[in-house]
């Protein structure tokens, strides 16, 4: 079943994905008894009353990411999760590629040594008519939409250690939202990460680990279909498309999918891969760096 705020919408897409059943209001799904699990994909300050709709409803969520606005609304979401005994995760698909399980067991063999550095930019040249992007009244700007794919990287690598400083800098649009922001995150022994994200150039979109005795590229790294290691290229090719994409490399969209089911049927409520604490620590790094560049959304004052 697919739901939407309006009916017609519902259709159109439940007619193009042969899904038998659409609905023109999310309550109306979270009616139905019959539903396994909501994949939550609606613009980012609805990420949060939606998924709790549909906790309190009984239904176990993938909420996509950002999953909240701020870590207020992240607790809250997670709170209320536990406490129905539901399976929650923020939909971070990135960790769940096959590319991403051999970036950790590069890693993890010690071949590139202890890792020291973390690079990782993510940024686009976004047309203006991409308004809820860009409005400070959807929670837009280059952060919630794209930095948090650095930061999950560094905090991935890093393995959720918290970081002992946090060094920000960026600039605002026009529209009071963050255009470029520049983080830099301090770990102990003399480890740092250093992310980008920005909507007013194409940047390399690419993300890099040091060691001390090698490195590990991961181009288009929040999707990535390939690896270069100390040992050359390994690739990892994207099942092929039935219908036309509307965003690089959406295929990939079924690794996180085939992960909840599994947890699903395993009775767990959170993915080892991407659980609450890691979604709760990059959430409180999205919230310092938007409070250190000025971005202030109305969820922030609640």
């Amino acid at each position: 079943a697919v739901a939407a705020r309006n009916l017609v919408s519902a259709q159109e897409f439940a007619k193009t994905h042969d899904i038998p059943r659409a609905y023109g209001s999310y309550a109306e799904l979270a009616a139905q008894d019959d539903i396994d699990v909501v994949y939550i994909g609606a613009i980012h300050t609805q990420h949060a009353p939606v998924t709790t709709m549909m906790l309190q409803a009984g239904k176990p969520v993938l909420c996509e990411k950002p999953m909240s606005v701020n870590s207020r609304e992240a607790r809250q979401m997670i709170s209320l999760a536990k406490e129905k005994n539901l399976f929650f995760m923020e939909a971070i698909w990135s960790r769940f590629f096959p590319a991403y399980k051999k970036v950790r067991e590069i890693l993890d063999s010690g071949v590139i040594g202890d890792v020291k550095l973390i690079t990782a930019c993510f940024g686009m040249n976004v047309p203006n008519q991409l308004e809820s992007d860009l409005a400070r009244s959807e929670a837009g700007g280059s952060l919630l939409a794209l930095g948090i794919y650095p930061i999950q990287f560094a905090c991935m690598v890093f393995k959720g250690e918290e970081p002992q400083d946090i060094t920000v800098s960026g600039h605002l649009s026009k529209n009071g939202v963050d255009e470029t922001v520049t983080i830099v995150l301090k770990y102990s022994g003399n480890r740092m990460a250093t992310l980008i994200s920005g909507f007013s150039s194409d940047l390399a979109n690419e993300a890099y680990v040091y060691g001390t005795k090698g490195s590990v590229k991961l181009p288009f790294f929040w999707c990535p279909s390939e690896v270069v290691g100390p040992d050359g290229t390994h690739e990892f090719p994207l099942p092929p498309p039935g219908k036309p994409l509307n965003f690089d490399h959406s295929t990939g969209l079924r690794y996180e999918a085939m992960e909840v089911r599994r947890c699903l049927q395993e009775g767990l409520k959170e993915a080892p891969l991407m659980t609450h604490a890691n979604s709760l620590q990059i959430a409180g790094i999205l919230d310092r760096a938007r409070k250190e560049v000025g971005v202030v959304f109305d969820q922030d004052k609640e």
